[in-house]
């Protein structure tokens, strides 16, 4: 028998692992904005603001566009104010399921340069002083 309950959409949640790996820096229309505690790469990673979007075939085809662009200001941010030699833009999702999208500023001078920065030594978190020039760099700009 069809219930004639409507449904009721999830609430949005950050994934606990992006929670405990990140520090929001503001929100755009449809994404979060979080910068990954790892002071080795300016790493950016956008989450749109949907509960149970796993890959970005799971948004409208409206969302879709949006959350491309939303990307790209962030992309084209980064190469303004960072001069990046190279950015990795990726949307993997093996590990946390939630949609999201890396967008790392990379250097030849980097760490892990020219690998891939996952698994990779290990995260340096930022200190205080760190954490709050970065994340008052992307908040002045958006």
């Amino acid at each position: 028998m069809k219930s004639n309950k409507p449904k009721t959409e999830k609430l949005f949640a950050l994934n606990p692992q992006l929670e405990k790996d990140t520090f929001l820096i503001g929100s755009l229309n449809l994404s979060d904005i979080l910068l990954m505690n790892d002071s080795r790469y300016p790493w950016i990673i956008l989450v749109p603001r949907f509960a149970e979007a796993v890959d970005i075939t799971d948004l409208s085809a409206e969302n879709r566009l949006i959350f491309t662009e939303e990307i790209n200001q962030i992309a084209v941010l980064m190469k303004q104010h960072l001069q990046p030699d190279r950015l990795n833009i990726a949307m993997l999702g093996n590990i946390v399921p939630q949609l999201h999208c890396h967008i790392i500023a990379r250097f030849e001078t980097d760490f892990a340069w020219a690998k891939p920065v996952w698994g990779i030594g290990d995260a340096v978190n930022y200190t205080k002083e760190q954490r709050r020039e970065i994340m008052e760099l992307f908040q002045s700009v958006l």
